[in-house]
């Protein structure tokens, strides 16, 4: 089975992802497409980035992923493909890849721009192309030349404690307005933020409707909610938040 995903920051609404799955659907008829998401915030490099990690080694092993983010389109920075734990990542080289890159066994090669590639659209004349190629048997070493230089975004980790705390921040917001941070958590202790102390919980049932609560979610990290809402919005915070774990709730 070829398989191929899709992330961009694209919408629907003007065509523009259509024009890369009638490129890649006219080069590889048979492949699947998926689409990851095309709502990822404008230009939002380190949302996409965050994005890729989640799901990236979720896909069986072949999967060409595409991950087109690119405030630099047109510009010099270099154009990747990924080969990285059995699958592929084609994208700009703005960091929006380093999830993939990151992993010990990677390897990139610099993708050349086809003459003609329109400056504003290397996902169509580009990364779809490559993504074609990967798809229909090209190796890694047929793709382009070789670089051990990649832009690569790394998510602060969290400050440990002697006493066993952590000080860290909200790395990201969900669609449903959870506070995602660099918090790594054990289902104990006690989470605080913007001066308000929340007792680390297992599920959101475990509180009331409208009541804030923290959590560990599926990737390890603490988590603030409001059960039935939205913890962004009730608090007022977004990305960079500071926020710590205390495991003594003294």
């Amino acid at each position: 089975m070829l398989l191929a995903t899709l992330l961009t920051d694209f919408g629907t609404a003007d065509g523009y992802v259509a024009e890369m799955k009638g490129v890649l659907l006219s080069g590889a008829p048979t492949a699947q497409l998926v689409d990851i998401s095309h709502d990822i915030p404008v230009q939002d490099v380190d949302a996409a980035r965050l994005a890729f990690a989640r799901y990236w080694r979720r896909f069986p092993v072949g999967t060409v992923h595409l991950v087109v983010v690119d405030p630099g389109v047109g510009t010099r920075r270099k154009a990747l493909a990924i080969e990285s734990n059995g699958r592929f990542a084609v994208g700009p080289d703005n960091g929006v890849l380093s999830p993939a890159l990151l992993v010990p066994d990677a390897r990139a090669v610099e993708l050349s721009i086809p003459h003609g590639a329109a400056p504003t659209f290397h996902g169509r004349d580009v990364f779809a192309p490559a993504a074609v190629r990967l798809l229909t048997g090209a190796s890694l070493e047929e793709m382009g030349a070789w670089t051990s230089e990649a832009a690569l975004l790394r998510s602060p980790e969290a400050q440990r404690r002697p006493d066993g705390g952590q000080d860290g921040m909200v790395l990201a917001v969900d669609r449903f307005g959870n506070l995602i941070t660099n918090l790594t958590g054990r289902g104990d202790g006690v989470v605080e933020i913007q001066g308000r102390l929340l007792r680390v919980v297992h599920t959101y049932g475990d509180v009331a409707e409208g009541e804030m609560l923290a959590l560990v979610g599926s990737h390890g990290l603490l988590e603030v909610a409001v059960r039935g809402s939205s913890a962004a919005r009730a608090l007022g915070v977004g990305r960079g938040t500071p926020v710590s774990l205390r495991r003594d709730p003294s």
